[in-house]
């Protein structure tokens, strides 16, 4: 799909980026988020929020704090590069 490959995109950018502007002192990082109860998933009907959220391990949408969070993290840690944070539930799992 569309969706698939843009994040495929999204996440060879990071480390590509982060290998040619290390030596800059840049780091790339970026965030794969998860279902998020935002305004948009918020507003599905309900039949449509039960299957997402029976296909994610802990049974429930992320919070957009988590989100943020995880952008701390990234900001925080000066040792982190090249790397997609996958926030998410554990849908990969």
């Amino acid at each position: 799909s569309n969706y698939s490959a843009a994040k495929a995109g999204v996440s060879a950018m990071t480390v590509l980026w982060a290998q040619e502007l290390a030596q800059h002192g840049i780091r790339v990082a970026a965030i794969a988020p998860g279902f998020t109860a935002t305004e948009m998933v918020v507003s599905l009907r309900d039949d449509i929020k039960e299957n997402f959220i029976k296909s994610i391990p802990l049974r429930r949408f992320a919070e957009p704090s988590e989100m943020s969070d995880g952008a701390l993290f990234i900001l925080k840690n000066d040792y982190y590069s090249g790397r997609v944070l996958e926030i998410d539930g554990g849908v990969r799992i």
